[in-house]
C-alpha cells in the first residue's frame, strides 16, 4: 500500500511573503540589518524632508518644470533623504523610485553609471520599503524635480507588498481595520487626520486667548451624569467598587467654577454605550468649556466666532486641501448664523406642510398649540395630512406618532415635533441669500423637561435658555445658561431618578455632591459642549465618523 504526500500549494500573497522575507535574510548574510536604526548621512550631506529640498530649488521652477542647470545652482550640496517606497522602475541602468515622507514627495533618479556598484542595493528592494539616499538635485529629461543619489540603502524591509500597488486599497471594512495600510494607500485619508490635528490646536487657541484654562477632570465616575445617555461600565478590583465611564465631563468642570476657576475647558475622551452610525462612535472627543457670568447668547456670539477662527486655520495651513474641502461643503460661514426658537420652528415646518388644520392651529398659538391638538392621537389623520403637499409626504407619520406617543409632558412633545417636523428639513428650509448653501441655525429656547441641567428662562420658565447648534442638518455642539440654583437642580435630579424607576435607559443620577457645591454657590455661567470628530468631519466633508477616528470601534474580524 503506497501513502501520497500531498502539499497544498502556498498563495499568492504567501509566494511574495517568501519572496520577501528572502532578501531580508540575503541582507543578515551580507552582515546589514534589515531593520535598521542608525539613520544618517555617510557623508558629508545635508538631512533635509522632501519638502524642505523642494523649497531650495524653488527658484529653478519655470512654467512648472524645474531646469537641470537651474536646480544645481540653487541647491548645489549633496542631501540625505529618508522615506518609503511608494513606486519603482527600472529600465535597463536607469531606475525611477517614488520616494514619500512626512511632507511629501519626489523621484529619486538612480544612473548606474553615476551609483557604480550601489546599483545593485535595487536587487532587494521593493516598493513598501523604507530606505535612504544620498546625492545631489537635479531635474529629469521631464522637468522633474529628482534627487540623483550616489547610495542608496534599506532601512525597513516591508515583508508584506502594499495593495495593488500601493493605490487600490478601496474595501471600506478593510481601511478602517487596518488604518496603518490605509495611510499609505491613501494620501487623501492623512490629510483629514492632519486637518484634525489643526482643528483640535485651532480650538485650543481660541480658548487659550480668550483667558480660559485647560483642565483634566476624571473619566471613570461613580455616578451617571453629566448628559442623558447610556454609559460603559467598568469595575476597580481594589475599591471593589462599580465604575462608570464618563459620558461627559459636565458635572466636574462646573464644579471648577464653584471653585473659582472662572473659565475651564476640556477636550477629552467620552463614552457612550449606545449604536454606532456615521455620526456615532461609541468613544469619542469632546470639547466642553464653561464661562462664568456669561449666558447662552454670549456663547451663541463666541461659537461663530469661534468656529470661523478654526476654520481660517486650517485654511492658512492646508490652503491646497481647504480649497477642495470649501468648494465641496454644503453651507456656509460666510453669513450670520441663524438663531430659530423651537416653539417658532415647529410653527414654521406645520406651515410648510400646507395641512389647513395645523395653520390654524399654529397662527394662534404656535407651535405649543399644534402640540396641545396632537395629543389625543392622530393616527386617524395621519394618510389625509400627507397628501397635503410635497412637505407632509415627506414627514416619517409612523415614527413621528410613535415618538410622540411616549412622551410624559407638552415639553417632551413639542420637542418631538422638533425632531420629525423640523430638524430633517433644516438644510432646505434655511438657506444663504443666493440660495446655494445652507446656514447654521442655532435651535433655541428648549422645553425645559427635555434639559436637566439648563437654566429655566426668566421670562418664560417652560423654557430653558439653550441652544443647539445645527449645521446642515448636522448636530455640531450643545450650549446653555447653566442652572445654580441648587434646589432647582436637585428637583431635575429627582425627576430623572423617577424617569429611570419607570424603565428610561437614558437618564441621570442623583448627584449629592454636585448638589452640594451649588449650595457653595456657583456664579452664573454657560456651558458649551461640542464634538470634535463631528466638526473635523464638518470642515472636511468627511461623510462618516470612521473617517475621522483612526481607529473606530470594529466588530471582531
Amino acid at each position: 500500500m503506497s501513502e501520497t504526500v500531498s502539499k497544498v500549494a502556498e498563495s499568492p500573497e504567501e509566494a511574495l511573503l517568501a519572496v520577501r522575507r528572502a532578501k531580508a535574510e540575503r541582507l543578515r548574510a551580507r552582515g546589514e540589518n534589515p531593520y535598521a536604526n542608525d539613520v544618517a548621512s555617510k557623508t558629508d550631506a545635508k538631512t533635509h524632508d522632501l519638502l524642505a529640498l523642494r523649497t531650495l530649488a524653488a527658484s529653478a521652477l519655470k512654467d512648472g518644470k524645474y531646469g537641470e542647470a537651474e536646480v544645481k545652482t540653487a541647491a548645489p550640496d549633496a542631501y540625505h533623504v529618508r522615506g518609503r517606497i511608494i513606486a519603482l522602475r527600472s529600465t535597463g541602468g536607469l531606475s525611477f523610485i517614488r520616494l514619500r515622507d512626512r511632507t511629501g514627495e519626489m523621484q529619486l533618479l538612480l544612473n548606474q553609471s553615476v551609483m557604480g556598484e550601489a546599483y545593485g542595493a535595487l536587487e532587494d528592494v521593493d516598493v513598501g520599503d523604507i530606505i535612504e539616499a544620498e546625492g545631489s538635485l537635479t531635474a529629469s529629461k521631464r522637468g522633474e524635480l529628482s534627487v540623483e543619489p550616489t547610495r542608496i540603502r534599506l532601512l525597513t524591509k516591508s515583508i508584506r507588498p502594499l495593495p495593488e500597488k500601493w493605490h487600490g486599497l478601496t474595501d471600506v471594512e478593510t481601511r478602517y481595520r487596518q488604518r496603518y495600510v490605509d495611510l499609505i494607500a491613501n494620501p487623501e485619508v492623512a490629510s483629514v487626520f492632519r486637518a484634525r490635528s489643526l482643528i483640535v490646536r485651532a480650538t485650543r487657541g481660541v480658548l487659550d486667548r480668550s483667558g480660559f484654562l485647560e483642565v483634566e477632570t476624571p473619566t471613570m465616575h461613580t455616578l451617571i451624569g453629566g448628559a442623558a445617555a447610556k454609559p460603559f461600565l467598568t469595575h476597580h478590583n481594589t475599591l471593589d467598587m462599580k465604575l462608570f465611564m464618563r459620558i461627559a465631563p459636565e458635572l466636574f468642570l462646573k464644579r471648577l467654577v464653584v471653585g473659582g476657576l472662572e473659565r475651564v475647558y476640556e477636550i477629552g475622551r467620552c463614552y457612550r454605550n449606545e449604536g454606532i452610525s456615521t455620526r456615532h462612535n461609541p468613544e469619542f472627543t469632546m470639547l466642553e468649556f464653561y464661562q462664568a457670568y456669561a449666558t447662552y447668547d454670549d456663547l451663541m456670539n463666541f461659537t461663530e466666532v469661534m468656529l470661523r477662527e478654526i476654520d481660517k486655520t486650517l485654511k492658512e495651513a492646508m490652503p491646497k486641501d481647504h480649497e477642495t474641502w470649501s468648494a465641496g461643503r454644503p453651507f456656509t460661514f460666510d453669513e450670520p448664523f441663524l438663531r430659530l426658537p423651537i416653539d417658532v420652528a415647529v410653527k414654521n415646518a406645520a406651515v410648510k406642510t400646507q395641512i389647513p388644520k395645523w395653520l390654524e392651529l399654529v397662527e394662534k398659538d404656535g407651535g405649543k398649540g399644534l402640540v396641545a391638538f396632537l395629543k389625543a392621537d392622530f393616527v386617524d389623520f395621519m394618510k389625509e395630512w400627507s397628501k397635503s403637499s410635497p412637505r407632509a409626504k415627506a414627514i416619517d407619520w409612523s415614527n413621528f406618532r410613535k415618538g410622540f406617543l411616549k412622551c410624559d409632558n407638552d415639553g417632551e412633545r413639542l420637542f418631538s415635533a422638533y425632531e420629525y417636523l423640523v430638524e430633517p428639513f433644516l438644510p432646505e428650509d434655511y438657506r444663504s441669500k443666493d440660495g446655494s448653501k445652507s446656514l447654521p441655525v442655532f435651535v433655541k429656547d428648549y422645553p425645559f423637561e427635555t434639559s436637566p441641567l439648563a437654566r429655566k428662562n426668566d421670562r418664560d420658565p417652560s423654557l430653558v435658555d439653550r441652544f443647539e447648534l445645527f449645521i446642515h442638518g448636522r448636530e455640531l455642539c450643545n450650549a446653555f445658561s447653566e442652572l445654580n440654583d441648587p434646589e432647582d437642580q436637585a428637583s431635575r435630579f429627582q425627576a430623572q431618578v423617577e424617569k429611570k424607576e419607570k424603565g428610561a435607559d437614558e437618564t441621570m443620577d442623583y448627584d449629592e455632591d454636585y448638589v452640594r457645591a451649588l449650595e457653595y454657590g456657583m456664579p452664573p455661567a454657560a456651558g458649551f459642549g461640542m464634538g470634535m470628530d463631528r466638526l473635523t468631519m464638518m470642515l472636511t466633508n468627511a461623510p462618516s465618523i470612521r473617517d475621522v477616528i483612526f481607529f473606530p470601534l470594529l466588530r471582531h474580524e
